[in-house]
């Protein structure tokens, strides 16, 4: 069997393989015990083989797992690596591996937080045997079904859970997104109302107007830049898309395509508008006094105490602010301030998605998905994080009230053919929309607070690499 590489976190593209194990194929599957690391026997003892030409036969799909009544003798142990490493300190993932138990108590998940797990994570799958449940890295959608098991069909998983095609190729759904949430900002309900504030902004214009208010009216900062983290940085490019043009295909189907992307609309509408509320925020001082001082954690209790009145992040933040400290009622969430055409939109987008590894055997390639599926479908946990239902009958927290005349919904899928075209232009740019650019947005920060370039000259060097590599690319140019 040949292994895979990763060299500078970029992934080869390999033939796809499979594992058959010898088995029983039968609801109530019985092993030998195992762990994460060794390998997997069958009762009488027969190491499990790997077909490398044909799926595994005697694993389930997602949809035909009944849970609580399937597989209830099943014994496997699995390893889970995920990224919430602040839930695996808190005891927040042993709770909800307790509650599984209570169901499935034979099947034992191990679990490890992973720090820097977008690069960590691709990491991993240099080897076969690295578990059997992670977080999906950031892959090409045709190389996923080298390294995680097909959940089932997409018109069958679209029934099933929201956001199927995250990690859909070729009609097949290889990840089930753990949590989703809308793009906005999370801000202090009591500090704006101090500030006079009494009505949420829907303009670039109007937000600026009340970063300023709570300037001049109290003593906390306007809007926490959270420079120092870096990702917090590139949580920026979540509203360059549906929330800033209106139009649910622009980013996966039409940005690539587009000239001059970051020009100046003239309308406080698309990508530079978003862009500009930052730079002009912290040009106007409204931002924290050292931003190479800023520190994530921290912020998270100042905002709950009203230190802090603002921050530009996503609905996933909701519940972290408001665990904090000792204020969770003065937490609240806004939709993002643009407004084209007369309304405002949010993207409801997934977050990390579950895969498992398809060369687990199958007995843990079972318990993996009922694992998956009983975190999708009885955890809660998206829910808890102040996200939106993953399941298709799950319901909408009181969170997103602020987003009742808001369009809400998803980004449309890439056009056939152009799965890998933004990451070809990401790449090719440096820019790295939606994909670790925290950089080029650190730099609007720097820029804005040294007024070594205009913002307009920002705009405009980004606009001169996104054409440059439409013709390096060849990429047509559309709109």
């Amino acid at each position: 069997m040949k292994t895979k590489k990763v060299l500078a976190l970029v992934l080869a593209t390999i033939m796809t393989f499979s594992l058959a194990a010898c088995g029983t194929t039968a609801k109530t599957t019985e092993t030998t015990e195992t762990t994460a690391t060794e390998t997997t026997t069958t009762a009488d003892d027969t190491t499990a083989a790997v077909d490398t030409t044909t799926e595994a036969t005697g694993v389930p799909a997602y949809a035909d797992i009944a849970l609580g009544e399937d597989y209830t003798d099943l014994t496997a142990t699995i390893k889970w690596y995920h990224h919430k490493t602040d839930r695996e300190a808190d005891g927040s993932i042993a709770a909800y591996i307790a509650e599984f138990n209570k169901l499935y108590p034979n099947i034992k998940v191990e679990t490890e937080g992973v720090t820097d797990y977008a690069e960590a994570s691709l990491l991993y799958l240099n080897t076969e045997d690295w578990g059997d449940v992670m977080m999906i890295p950031a892959i090409d959608k045709n190389e996923l079904s080298n390294y995680f098991l097909s959940y089932g069909d997409l018109a069958t998983m679209s029934n099933l859970v929201n956001y199927a095609t995250a990690k859909e190729y070729d009609g097949q759904v290889y990840g089930v997104a753990y949590m989703a949430g809308a793009n906005g900002i999370v801000y202090n309900t009591r500090v704006w109302k101090e500030a006079g504030i009494t009505a949420l902004p829907t303009t670039p214009d109007e937000f600026s107007a009340d970063l300023k208010l709570i300037a001049d009216n109290t003593d906390a900062i306007p809007l926490y830049t959270n420079y120092a983290a870096g990702w917090t940085m590139g949580a920026w490019d979540a509203y360059a898309n549906g929330v800033c043009t209106g139009d649910y295909a622009y980013y996966n189907q039409k940005f690539a395509h587009t000239a001059n992307p970051f020009a100046n609309k003239g309308d406080e509408t698309g990508a530079y508008a978003v862009y500009d509320i930052l730079y002009n925020a912290v040009a106007n001082g409204f931002t924290e006094d050292d931003f190479t001082t800023t520190d994530w954690e921290s912020s998270k209790g100042m905002i709950n105490r009203g230190e802090i009145a603002s921050m530009v992040l996503g609905s996933w933040a909701y519940t972290q602010m408001q665990e904090a400290d000792s204020h969770p009622e003065d937490i609240g969430y806004m939709p993002f301030p643009i407004t084209v055409g007369g309304k405002q939109y949010a993207v409801a987008a997934p977050d990390y998605c579950f895969g498992i590894n398809v060369h687990s055997s199958e007995e843990n390639q079972t318990a993996s998905l009922i694992f998956v599926k009983w975190m999708t479908e009885k955890s809660g946990w998206s829910y808890n994080e102040g996200g939106l239902p993953i399941n298709k009958d799950g319901e909408y927290p009181a969170l997103y009230s602020a987003f009742s005349n808001c369009v809400l919904q998803e980004e449309e899928v890439a056009l056939e053919g152009e799965d890998n075209l933004l990451t070809d232009i990401n790449t090719e740019t440096e820019l790295n929309f939606n994909n670790g650019g925290d950089k080029k947005v650190q730099e609007i920060v720097e820029c804005a607070s040294d007024k070594s370039k205009t913002f307009d000259e920002i705009m405009d060097s980004w606009n001169t690499k996104w054409t440059d590599a439409q013709s390096s690319l060849g990429i047509e140019v559309l709109y």
